[in-house]
C-alpha cells in the first residue's frame, strides 16, 4: 500500500504533463508505460526464470496440491467480497468449497468440491458493483495492470487475505512468496498469446480494464454508447 500512495503522489506530479494524451482511460500512459518497462525486466531477469524452475523441478502432483491450497485460501476473501455484494447464493457455494476444502481436503490441499464454481471476487469488484467507476489506469510497480478503484480495493483485499495477515512473520513472508510464484508460473504456458503482439503495453491494458468490466457485471457488462449509435 506504500508502493501504491508513491504512485499516487507521482501520477498527481505529472497530471499536467499527461493531460493532452488521446486514450481518456489512459491519461498517465507516459508514467505508465515506464513502470510497465521496469515490471517487464524484472519478470524477465528474475521473477520469469524462478517460475520456470519452480515447474521444472515440483513434480507435477505437488504444483497441483499447492494451487489448491492458496486457491483455497483466495475463496476466503471471495467470499466476503460475495456478502458484501448481496449475492448469498454464491456466498453459500464459495463458503462451502472453503469449509470443505479445508477439512476433508487436508488444508485446502486436495480440491474435493471440484463440482461446485470457483468464482472471482474481490474488492475492486465489490468497489465497481455499488457504482463506483474504475477511474483512469494504472501500471502499479510490482503489482502490475490496475486501476485507481481496484488500487484503492488492494486496501480491502489485504484485510481479508489470509497470509497477509498471518502472524508468524517468516510464515508469512514464504507463503506470499511462494503464493506468488505459483501464479506466475501458472501463467508461464498462455503467455505466447502476446509473442506476435505489436504493442504489449496496450494489448494488456486494453485486455485488463475489459476484463475488469465483465467481472464486475459478472459477464454481462453494459454496452457503451458511441456517437454512432446515436446516428
Amino acid at each position: 500500500m506504500k508502493l501504491v500512495c508513491i504512485l499516487f503522489a507521482a501520477l498527481l506530479f505529472s497530471g499536467c504533463a499527461s493531460t493532452q494524451n488521446s486514450n481518456p482511460k489512459d491519461p498517465f500512459e507516459p508514467l505508465n508505460r515506464g513502470i510497465y518497462k521496469f515490471n517487464d525486466a524484472l519478470d524477465k531477469a528474475v521473477i520469469k526464470p524462478v517460475a520456470q524452475g519452480y515447474n521444472t523441478i515440483l513434480p507435477k502432483i505437488v504444483r497441483i496440491a499447492l494451487n489448491n491450497f492458496f486457491s483455497n485460501l483466495d475463496d476466503v476473501g471471495v467470499t466476503v467480497n460475495d456478502i458484501l455484494q448481496l449475492k448469498l447464493r454464491q456466498a453459500a457455494s464459495d463458503g462451502i468449497r472453503v469449509l470443505f476444502n479445508t477439512t476433508f481436503g487436508i488444508g485446502g490441499l486436495i480440491n474435493v468440491t471440484d463440482r461446485l464454481d470457483k468464482h472471482n471476487e474481490d474488492f475492486g469488484q465489490t468497489l465497481g458493483y455499488w457504482g463506483i467507476g474504475s477511474g483512469p489506469y494504472l501500471m502499479l510497480p510490482f503489482f502490475g495492470p490496475s486501476s485507481v478503484r481496484d488500487a484503492a480495493g488492494l486496501y480491502g483485499d489485504g484485510l481479508t487475505d489470509v497470509i497477509i495477515n498471518t502472524r508468524d512473520i517468516p510464515t508469512r513472508d514464504i507463503g506470499y512468496v511462494v503464493g506468488k510464484i505459483n501464479l506466475r508460473a501458472s501463467l508461464l504456458e498462455n503467455e505466447s498469446v502476446l509473442d506476435d503482439v505489436p504493442d504489449r503495453y496496450a494489448f494488456i491494458r486494453d485486455f485488463y480494464l475489459a476484463r475488469r468490466q465483465s467481472l464486475v457485471y459478472d459477464g454481462n457488462p453494459p454496452r457503451e454508447k458511441h456517437i454512432d449509435d446515436e446516428e
